[in-house]
């Protein structure tokens, strides 16, 4: 099984909205096959690892092991559960359930009743470490959210108002390792929000031009349409092609009229419960996973409403003195290391 969790990561950031599963085979003691979720849309973990098997024959005295439930209903790609059988696989060790409302045990039960011999919950814990962004978004019913920010020495996100109106280029606080690892997470995750303010005072790209990969969905909160049309986040969130999708404001606008063209809208509540509205919509649009950039103030939001999973914050050697402040009341502290000449502290939602 952790030969299943070290190549499952390989689907890391192309799987979404299907789970990065990994599945490997063992005859006699020895690995005969093995194979990860294909990007969306293509085949599965377990459909790849039978497909690697050399002598299909050894597959009627084979273990499968996989690090999430088989499925046994139809999708883009027939049931696996289906092709287990029909290879004749007599042992299936299983690391969590599915909670899919197709999948939901199923897959086990259809296994069991044709006389597989079924194990479940093979190191547990860290397959439901793996699968977090899936089985948060079927357990929850919304995405796993991973705040991020960088502050300040002094603990300070942005500089004072005044400050900016003397020298209105952005200000770095995180250094270049932390940025370039910042589009590896970007690359990572389904989507990236950030709202009005960061996106007026910076006009940020929000892509992974310092990391290989697919550029997260943009999702912009702008309540009252206050970003210029041809702001990056705009002008380079209309979808160039079928496989990229625009960039989706929410805002409390319904005036039609003002939506750009190639942008998407949906209309979002500002006055109560903002975070949970805006999980309710990312919902609907299929989003398991996002990256939340800021600002201060919308990552306040989350924190305040208790709708965060994790938090990666870096901190700078620089001093502001003055200005915004960072978000405060963050969960378990999990990892504290250096970036270059940053600290990078993850912390878990308690």
């Amino acid at each position: 099984m952790s030969r299943a969790l070290e190549i499952a990561r390989n689907g890391l950031g192309t799987t979404a909205p299907n789970p990065m599963v990994g599945a490997v085979i063992v005859f006699d003691e020895k690995i005969i096959g093995e194979g990860f979720t294909s990007p969306f849309g293509g085949a599965h973990a377990e459909v790849n690892a039978i497909a690697s098997v050399a002598d299909k024959a050894q597959l009627k005295h084979a273990t499968l092991f996989v690090t999430l439930e088989p499925c046994s209903h139809f999708g883009k790609t027939p049931p696996c559960v289906d092709l287990i059988l029909q290879h004749k696989i007599p042992t299936v060790c299983i690391g969590v359930s599915d909670p899919h409302e197709k999948v939901a045990g199923q897959g086990i039960d259809k296994l069991r009743k044709a006389g597989v011999d079924v194990t479940t919950g093979v190191l547990a814990s860290e397959c439901r470490e793996h699968h977090k962004r899936f089985l948060t978004f079927h357990e929850k019913k919304r995405p796993y959210i991973i705040l991020k920010w960088a502050q300040t020495a002094d603990h300070f996100i942005a500089p004072d108002v005044m400050e900016r109106h003397k020298n209105p280029e952005p200000y770095w606080i995180s250094n270049a390792y932390s940025r370039q690892l910042t589009h590896k997470w970007r690359s990572e995750e389904q989507a990236i929000l950030v709202g009005t303010n960061t996106v007026v005072q910076d006009n940020p790209k929000l892509d992974v031009r310092q990391w290989s990969g697919k550029n997260p969905r943009k999702i912009v909160l702008d309540r009252t349409l206050r970003i210029p049309g041809d702001y990056q986040v705009m002008k380079n969130g209309v979808a160039p092609s079928a496989h990229t999708l625009p960039t989706l404001v929410l805002t409390e606008a319904t005036d039609a009229s003002r939506y750009l063209e190639g942008v998407d809208y949906d209309i979002l509540c500002f006055s109560k419960d903002v975070a949970g509205g805006i999980c309710k919509i990312l919902y609907e649009q299929n989003i398991i996973s996002i990256l939340i950039e800021g600002g201060a103030k919308t990552l306040q939001t989350f924190i305040d409403a208790y709708l965060w999973d994790e938090a990666r914050v870096f901190t700078g050697a620089s001093h502001f003195k003055s200005g915004t402040k960072a978000p405060d009341r963050i969960g378990k502290l999990v990892v504290s290391k250096y970036v270059g000449t940053d600290t990078l502290k993850i912390y878990h939602h308690d």
